[in-house]
């Protein structure tokens, strides 16, 4: 995920030689214009100010779907890092809420009471969900019940995550494209899912009836129930949670968390207070300037240009465009025309395509229909006056390069128009990809065109995946992969490369593991600056290589490592886990999970001086105090007087265990003490993973010791059985039984030696529930304990001076690395107030 650590310098007024810009919006179609000005030497002419209400970089809001179906991270869906803003000298006010516009002063005033100056204003606040009036929806006026929600915003989604855990039921109204998708995310999660749509047919903006029955029965066969016609009155709750719906004919279904998608809002509140034109949204021309104000320009989802509001993306990418060219001067006579509604996409696994008219609407008009609703596939074409101005395509969509490019370019079309349909001695696909035009968009999600394409290919790139890093074609919904990939290989005549960038350890340094391990060595280097000094192509720095060097280094050097603090990850820089809201969780060391009375005392004391609002038990049997603020970190950790539990970072986590013998009945062995001697021996030792470890006193393994990296069960006859690669999060893995050893000092020894053989051959981020599966279980049993390589003293070894190099994280609160390190980043400072009339 990306977030806010260190704000940029605030900026006072205006500079020098440059008009100043502000974007409030920090969503999709704010930092496309942008970009969009960016690229015509905007940052010459223009300092620029974005304000976005979440306290996150900007985002692909198109991928939240992804998120929720767990195939995404949070941390892949970002569109522009933190550093972009910076590197491009932009002053990024994130989580800062513009409350109002004083369009006299041309002044924007926030809720963090800063005011700024502004010589052009760009208005892109999005939209927002619509929840339709409900009997039950709201516990006030201004929070929903429990277990309902919206479906619009990374916290949405994150809360989406948190609340469907151990729930079974959930219901989706609203059977469009969120809805849908909504549905399946959560189905995903193993909740069994069910859609309320009030029209007769599913995706009904975008398909006609048939086409929507045959979309229903895609998604029935997935195990989704669908509700159509039906219209919801109550959401039915108990105790202050959702329960169920009612509809309006009195019939019920049951549910335990509700998700609403029923539509959106243009976010118009502010243009309202500020006097301008709203009608359906904030009226515009066609320079995208709001109708009473040229110095205020508006772009996006809650912008109304001839009686237009547009949704998709690809009509914002072409706003950003316009306004772009406008503003910077670059192309004064722009103007925005209106945006041909075309679509492609994934809909709940489910292929999907649509442009134009969905039905002729002349009785000229040629009308074409095909239908195999078993295979799920139903196509449609309208064509008047031999041009096609409406295409429909569900469950089969390689036609629509050359569909889209005919419906954009009004492109002569085959007599025959079933070959609009199908290969029938027409094109085919590869030749429809050669023959797009070049301002054809390949990727609708990210706005990027086939001349891009062909422009990064020429450049050099010749792997697709390059092409997509280099572009971020393919990187939203993934439906334009096929076609980028067709794109990139007839752009480079054939002969596309394989990327053998795929097997490096880490992006900006062209090394696999191995060699890039022999190199460091060979060069002595210890810092992440070296690596890029000696290794990197033109000794260029990467961000995102930047934290698996460092861990790669830590791991090899030990104590002989150079940390440079800008080479870490805000969790490792500060040594807390940073949380939605921009505070920090901390959580101290408890060995094996066992505590004392005095170190509980220090907790409620330190959770009552410092107002901690939330005091958490974990998974991993660790007290975790929620929503500390940055500037305390120091201070909380003065008073616990307690080592840091290392509960933010890619490193030994925790060793989870059961009560073992000395109380329990059943245990067969010291699973207490033994947990207790493993997580003091590796504690914090860093790795490409998390590695989360437990131990268990007899076979009923309540310390659930199968699904960890590592664990350890004892059985009869004084033996210890140890498991590798388990998992129990967004992947579910039982552990391979690694050996059956009969003391706790050869368990000691063979979890140090397989921990360190893990730490030096796993990819970066490569959890052991991936690795142990990739190395075989019989490959490690062979290194680990027979030692069939002969390298098992070397491993001991290296982990051996890892445990040594410990050092608790948590002494930096005496000695900050660096004097910024606990600044609070966020609110950004305050600007003098700029007096309004």
């Amino acid at each position: 995920m990306t977030l806010l650590e260190e704000a940029p310098a605030a900026r006072n007024g205006h500079e020098p030689s440059r008009s100043r810009l502000v974007v409030v919006g920090n969503g999709m179609a704010g930092v496309r214009a942008v970009e969009e000005i960016l690229a015509r030497d905007g940052a010459g002419q223009f300092a620029i100010t974005v304000f976005g209400d979440e306290p996150y970089g900007n985002y692909n809001r198109i991928l939240l779907s992804n998120v929720l179906a767990g195939s995404d991270d949070t941390s892949e869906i970002y569109l522009n890092p933190v550093d972009w803003y910076t590197d491009n000298d932009i002053d990024l006010r994130a989580g800062v809420r513009v409350v109002r516009i004083d369009r006299f002063a041309k002044v924007v005033l926030a809720d963090d009471g800063s005011t700024l100056h502004y010589d052009r204003l760009v208005i892109a606040t999005g939209s927002r969900s619509f929840f339709p009036p409900m009997e039950g929806m709201w516990a006030d006026n201004t929070t929903l019940t429990a277990g309902v929600f919206g479906f619009r915003s990374l916290d949405d989604c994150s809360g989406m995550i948190d609340y469907a855990a151990g729930k079974a039921r959930a219901v989706v109204i609203g059977g469009g494209l969120l809805g849908l998708e909504a549905a399946r995310g959560l189905q995903n999660r193993g909740l069994e899912v069910e859609v309320v749509h009030a029209a007769p047919t599913l995706m009904n903006a975008q398909l006609d009836d048939d086409a929507g029955a045959i979309l229903r029965r895609s998604v029935e066969n997935l195990g989704i129930t669908v509700h159509t016609e039906k219209r919801t009155e109550k959401v039915l709750s108990a105790d202050g949670a959702v329960t169920g719906i009612e509809f309006s004919d009195g019939t019920q279904v049951p549910c335990d968390m509700l998700v609403v998608s029923a539509g959106i809002r243009p976010n118009v509140g502010l243009a309202v207070r500020a006097g301008l034109t709203v009608e359906r949204a904030i009226v515009v021309d066609d320079h995208l300037r709001s109708v009473d104000d040229e110095n205020i320009y508006v772009v996006g989802e809650c912008a109304q240009h001839r009686g237009q509001v547009y949704g998709l993306v690809a009509p914002l990418w072409e706003q950003a465009t316009v306004l772009a060219e406008h503003l910077t001067g670059t192309n004064p006579k722009a103007v925005y025309q209106g945006s041909r509604m075309a679509t492609k996409l994934k809909v709940a696994g489910v292929d999907v395509a649509a442009m134009g008219l969905k039905h002729p609407e002349h009785p000229d008009d040629e009308f074409v229909q095909f239908s195999e609703p078993r295979n799920g596939i139903y196509k449609t074409i309208v064509v008047r006056d031999g041009k096609l101005v409406g295409a429909t395509l569900v469950g089969d969509v390689s036609k629509v390069a050359f569909l889209m490019q005919a419906f954009d370019r009004g492109l002569p079309l085959p007599e025959e128009r079933i070959s609009l349909m199908f290969d029938l001695g027409t094109p085919s696909v590869e030749v429809g990809a050669a023959e797009l035009a070049d301002d054809a968009q390949v990727c609708n999600c990210n706005g990027v065109s086939k001349a891009a394409i062909v422009s990064c290919v020429q450049g050099g790139q010749k792997t697709v995946s390059g092409v997509s890093a280099a572009t971020r074609a393919g990187k939203g919904c993934g439906s334009c992969k096929g076609l980028l990939g067709q794109v990139v290989e007839w752009a480079a005549g054939g002969a596309v490369e394989e990327d053998a960038s795929a097997s490096w350890y880490v992006p900006g340094v062209p090394y696999a593991k191995p060699e890039l391990m022999r190199l460091i060595r060979e060069l002595e280097l210890h810092s992440v600056s070296s690596v890029f000094a000696a290794l990197a192509p033109e000794a260029a720095e990467d961000a995102q290589s930047k934290m698996g060097l460092a861990s790669l280094l830590q791991m090899m050097w030990a104590e002989e490592y150079v940390e440079e603090h800008d080479a870490r990850f805000i969790n490792d820089r500060v040594h807390a886990n940073i949380q939605r809201d921009g505070t920090f969780s901390v959580v101290p060391q408890m060995k094996g999970g066992v505590t004392s009375s005095e170190q509980l005392r220090k907790i409620a004391d330190v959770a009552d001086k410092y107002e901690v609002p939330l005091i958490k038990l974990t998974g991993g049997q660790r007290i975790d105090l929620l929503g500390i603020r940055k500037e305390d970190l120091p201070a909380v950790w003065a008073d616990l007087d307690m080592p840091s539990g290392f509960a933010y970072g890619k490193s030994f986590r925790t060793v989870k265990t059961c009560v073992g013998t000395d109380f329990c009945r059943f245990g067969v062995g010291d699973s207490t003490a033994l947990g207790i001697a493993i997580e003091e021996r590796f504690k914090g030792i860093a790795g490409p993973g998390k590695m989360k470890l437990a131990v268990t006193g007899c076979p009923r393994n309540c310390a659930e010791a199968l699904c960890k990296d590592l664990g350890v069960v004892a059985v009869e006859g004084g033996r210890w059985e140890i498991y590798v690669g388990g998992a129990a999060g967004a992947h579910v893995r039982k552990g391979d039984l690694l050996a059956t050893v009969t003391s706790a000092a050869e368990v000691m020894t063979l979890t140090g030696r397989f921990l360190q053989y893990y730490r030096e051959s796993a990819n970066w981020l490569e959890r052991t529930y991936s690795w142990v599966p990739r190395m075989g279980i019989e490959h490690l049993r062979a290194v680990v304990v027979d030692d069939s390589e002969g390298i098992a003293e070397r491993l001991d070894a290296e982990m051996q001076k890892a445990v040594d190099a410990y050092r608790d994280p948590w002494t930096d609160g005496r000695e900050p690395a660096t004097p910024g390190q606990f600044r609070p980043s966020l609110p950004l400072t305050v600007l003098p107030q700029v007096p309004v009339r």
